[in-house]
């Protein structure tokens, strides 16, 4: 995909462009500013003896249209102050207009209540941004649909499907029949999606408890046709990895020939890495949503790009254009 080139200068009377980046994935915030064609802006962090952070921009933000790139990622409190702090710095250097760039949301896995006395911390989060002075949000693939509704304002969800399934597609294209798989009831909208860009059937994995060994074990049934096929799972993450190996594991006993698993944010948290390395699962294909340390990286692991649809939406909310229409015609 070519650049989007945007340039940052302002004359008289015209918008300006900055693009800001805490410390978590500064990879992708450089990425998407060579798509924009401009500088990420320049900053000062520290981090004070008592674990406080400090930020100061070294340039003038004043009437900009400021889109503030940060990945939610570990230390996770520590990225999500971060990005807080930048926010209240940029509303104080009087920047007309802030967007949370928020590639993967924190905390979004809690959006409601299961019982009673439980926070639920989405909702906290943006909250948060918006006391902070954060004027809209951008994020990609949020784990419930409903959070757009958490932030007073505008919200633009991004979803990574095209450049995950178009890869997927390429990969198994001459592996014979295919079958989109959701690890779980949860994920079955998701599936869906899929299955209808590929074209192809769609499975579902149910867990039930195993009627014979009461409060410990969950059987894995396949409603879906599976045997001699490949199946591809999708998830929009993959976190300690446990339901995503469980389930090709499902997969593999019902006679699956392949296993691929696609997911928009890799976490990998724990025992992530150790588990997909001995599962049956040929390929692991993420989205660059989340930095990989080189401690986690391993040769099943294929990380895909999403600085340039990152890009193409910082332009289009620069330029009052419709971010919608980057998903036109897609599944």
């Amino acid at each position: 995909m070519g650049e989007t080139n945007v340039t940052g200068k302002k004359a008289a009377g015209q918008k300006k462009l900055m693009l800001f980046s805490g410390r978590t994935h500064p990879e992708l915030a450089e990425e998407v500013a060579d798509q924009l064609g401009i500088d990420v802006a320049p900053a000062k962090f520290q981090d004070f003896a008592n674990g406080e952070i400090f930020v100061r921009f070294l340039e003038s933000a004043r009437g900009c249209d400021a889109f503030v790139l940060q990945c939610h990622s570990e230390p996770i409190n520590e990225s999500i102050m971060e990005q807080l702090i930048m926010v209240d710095a940029l509303k104080r250097a009087s920047a007309k207009r802030i967007t949370v760039v928020v590639p993967f949301l924190g905390y979004a896995r809690q959006d409601k209540k299961h019982r009673g006395r439980e926070p639920i911390s989405a909702r906290l989060m943006v909250d948060l941004f918006s006391a902070a002075g954060a004027d809209r949000l951008m994020c990609v693939d949020l784990h419930t649909d409903q959070i757009q509704g958490f932030f007073n304002g505008p919200v633009d969800h991004l979803f990574a499907l095209p450049i995950l399934a178009d890869y997927v597609a390429s990969e198994v294209a001459d592996s014979g029949e295919i079958t989109v798989v959701s690890p779980d009831a949860g994920r079955v909208r998701t599936a869906d999606r899929w299955a209808d860009r590929l074209g192809v059937p769609l499975a579902i994995i149910h867990k039930r408890r195993n009627p014979d060994v009461a409060h410990q074990v969950q059987m894995h049934e396949v409603v879906g046709e599976v045997e001699g096929r490949t199946c591809v799972l999708v998830d929009d993450m993959i976190d300690t990895a446990g339901t995503i190996v469980s389930a090709a594991e499902a997969l593999k006993a019902k006679g699956a020939a392949k296993v691929l698993a696609a997911a928009t944010h890799g976490v990998l948290s724990g025992p992530a890495v150790e588990r997909l390395e001995k599962s049956p699962i040929s390929e692991v294909v993420t989205t660059n949503s989340l930095p990989v340390p080189k401690d986690r990286s391993f040769d099943k692991l294929t990380q895909l790009s999403i600085a340039p649809l990152l890009a193409r939406a910082v332009n289009e909310v620069f330029s009052d254009g419709s971010v919608t229409s980057l998903f036109e015609g897609a599944s």
